[in-house]
């Protein structure tokens, strides 16, 4: 590798050719960060003091991809973005038509910055960007009309580099570029890894997000035809069902439930990259894993952009999406795939995902905790016997307990007639599923408004005081916005705080109405509390044959029960009887570890105590002169500036994780529980 500063023209000024290989993102600088550059450029520029500045490094491969001619090919690692940004004002200098008097003619600027003057072909351009962005680009280079079709970053960039300099000092504005100072670092394949120095790039511009990082980490290795097979044939394809724009945060997304899916664990977010390498190293054949990759995004993209084909399965998925429930998306992939395979029917599939968003809404309901969600959705696919596929799945679903649970019916309604369901996140849900359960002829609520029958108005008129009795404010308290008390209508200014008969009878009244939730109050006289509840009630019913729950039987149901091992106590482990060495030490650290948290669970197994946050976090094996704690972490994440852990990472062991922590001192327990601590975070905590 040789490395040095150099002036950014000067380091432009040669025959030279930047290729930006295809496994590199598109041109991704924002108008924020060409501003940000026009300021440091216009400052260099007026301010004589200011001898150069900095902008970064510009990393590329001198030899081994391509073959060094009379215009060498370089291959950009890194500084795509502002190479490119730099080209475009240079651009815009040339193409200026202000008037303006420039020192440095405009033919001289693209002669000696823009291209290889007596090159042909594509050889006469010094950048050569990706496929998407190419074109428009050598457009702006020699000054062509652009048009809607173009690539609308490099166009919009362009273009505001043309505004500010009709009003500026060109002679300035080239005297700040300049300046521009850059780091040349030239890499030859035979000894330099591209990727590890890629990795540890700190230069300045936007940051790389995870789909970044694996899309260069895939293709950088590879030779040139092969990268461009496998770009044109998965990866680019993969980027166009993304949507190009928002391509990286729903690649990160979708990476993290893939990963998910292969290796029972989930990532975080920000670590996607990091358990990708991990996992690819497990491959021999890396187009079989992008091949395998792009199979399951194509999945992703029907379910969460809705692009299913098919109509019934596309509002499925759009009324989960509108519960925000994503952490579902790894069983849903998975059976999903299984649909597309076959060995399921499209309507087993739809009750499946019918009964994971009754699963997900009567808990949002009941106000159940919802970060348990990703685990249990993570271990779900493996629960289900492929045999009796919807069955199983259902004894699965009824099986879960405690804060895992899935609301039965009395529970569910109980929750559901006293809630506020007015400043719920998915009012507009609730009501459009109640409005048209079991009715061909949609009602879209999106062009009704919500309507309180017993109004909000705090200074509720004397009729309405009459109508609801000396409790008055306490009903309209209670009551206000529970689902009893709500409705739809197109006439909500007309109705406004009108008296219940009036709100009755009138022209777009509740007798006057083709919204079916209007239907209970058509010949009602009056409105109150107990004419709240019993609609209340009524809705309620509604709702729990709108979000079903899988009743299976107790016969059935009996048939999918785990099967009990032996049970064991505390009675059974030698090295913690009464008298034991490690009894006290035991009981202190048991103590510490149950007051973690309500969600922690103890569970006694053959040879260990395990301590469950929905799975182990830690487990405790009781030798006779010290206790042997495992810890659910990888090696390197465990913070441990005292040396206390082992790494048995691949190595044989009781528990579950590849840390070690062994002590039998009661004066350690405060550093272990710190050790242990760092475990139940990360299992209870993550996304």
């Amino acid at each position: 590798m040789k490395a040095e500063e150099t002036k950014l023209l000067k380091f432009l000024n040669s025959p030279k050719q930047f290729v930006i290989p295809i496994y590199q993102r598109t041109y991704s600088w924002t108008l924020k960060e060409c501003e940000q550059l026009w300021k440091d450029i216009s400052k260099a520029g007026k301010d004589d003091s200011v001898v150069g500045h900095f902008i970064g490094s510009i990393v590329y491969v001198e030899k081994g991809l391509y073959q060094v001619s009379a215009v060498p090919s370089l291959l950009v690692i890194d500084g795509q973005q502002r190479l490119t940004t730099i080209s475009l004002l240079l651009s815009a200098l040339c193409n200026n038509s202000n008037g303006n008097k420039l020192e440095i003619s405009p033919e001289k600027i693209s002669g000696y910055f823009l291209l290889n003057e007596k090159e042909e072909g594509d050889l006469k351009y010094k950048l050569i960007l990706t496929k998407s962005d190419k074109d428009t680009f050598f457009k702006i280079i020699e000054n062509r009309e652009l048009n809607k079709n173009d690539s609308r970053r490099l166009k919009e960039n362009y273009e505001y580099f043309l505004e500010k300099i009709s009003n500026s000092d060109l002679n300035e504005i080239y005297k700040g570029i300049s300046k521009l100072i850059v780091i040349d670092v030239s890499l030859d394949r035979s000894r330099d890894n591209p990727q590890l120095i890629f990795e540890s790039l700190n230069s300045t511009g936007l940051e790389l997000t995870q789909a970044d990082l694996i899309r260069n980490y895939v293709l950088m290795g590879l030779p040139k035809e092969e990268q461009e097979k496998l770009y044109a044939d998965f990866w680019q394809p993969m980027e166009k069902n993304f949507g190009y724009t928002g391509y990286s945060e729903l690649f990160d997304s979708f990476m993290r439930d893939y990963l998910t899916i292969k290796t029972g664990k989930i990532p975080n977010i920000k670590d996607v990259y990091s358990a990708f390498k991990l996992y690819e190293q497990g491959f021999n054949n890396i187009n079989e894993l992008v091949e395998d990759i792009y199979k399951f995004s194509e999945y992703f993209v029907r379910i969460a952009l809705e692009k299913e084909e098919d109509e019934v399965l596309r509002q499925i998925f759009s009324d989960i999406n509108t519960l925000k429930v994503d952490v579902s998306y790894p069983f849903i992939l998975q059976v999903y795939q299984d649909y597309k395979n076959n060995k399921i029917s499209k309507q087993a599939l739809s009750e499946i995902l019918r009964y994971i968003e009754s699963y997900v809404f009567r808990r949002t309901v009941c106000n159940i905790p919802t970060n348990s969600l990703n685990k249990t959705f993570a271990t779900l696919y493996k629960q289900i016997k492929k045999e009796d596929y919807l069955e199983s799945f259902k004894a699965v679903m009824l099986s879960q307990d405690s804060y895992r649970r899935f609301p039965g019916d009395e529970e569910f309604k109980e929750h559901f007639v006293i809630k506020d369901v007015y400043n719920f996140r998915n009012t507009n849900y609730l009501l459009r599923k109640l409005e048209n359960f079991d009715r061909k002829e949609f009602v879209d609520v999106n062009d009704y408004t919500i309507e309180h029958i017993l109004p909000q108005n705090k200074n509720l008129s004397s009729e309405w005081r009459k109508e609801l009795g000396e409790s008055w404010k306490e009903v309209q308290e209670k009551f206000l916005h529970t689902i009893g008390n709500l409705t739809l209508t197109g006439y909500n200014s007309e109705l406004s705080d009108r008296p219940f008969k009036e709100k009755r009878d009138m022209k777009g009244g509740f007798a006057d109405s083709p919204i079916r939730l209007n239907s209970f109050l058509a010949k009602l006289e009056h409105w109150n509390n107990e004419e709240i509840l019993k609609r209340a009630n009524s809705i309620a019913k509604l709702a729990v044959a709108v979000w079903v729950y899988p009743d299976l039987g107790v016969e059935i149901l009996e048939k999918y029960k785990v099967k009990e091992k032996a049970e064991y106590s505390l009675g059974d482990y030698a090295f913690l009887g009464e008298g034991a060495p490690m009894q006290p030490l035991f009981s202190s650290l048991r103590k510490r570890i149950l007051n973690l948290g309500s969600d922690v669970k103890e569970e006694f197994r053959k040879l260990y105590i395990a301590y469950k946050s929905g799975t182990n976090f830690v487990d405790v094996i009781p030798k006779k002169s010290k206790l042997d704690l495992t810890l659910n972490l990888e090696f390197k994440e465990i913070n441990d500036p005292k040396n206390f852990c082992t790494d048995i990472t691949g190595k044989g062991k009781w528990g579950n994780g590849d840390i070690r922590v062994s002590f039998n001192k009661l004066e350690d327990i405060d550093y272990v529980m710190f050790l242990v601590k760092q475990a139940y975070t990360k299992i209870s905590e993550q996304e």
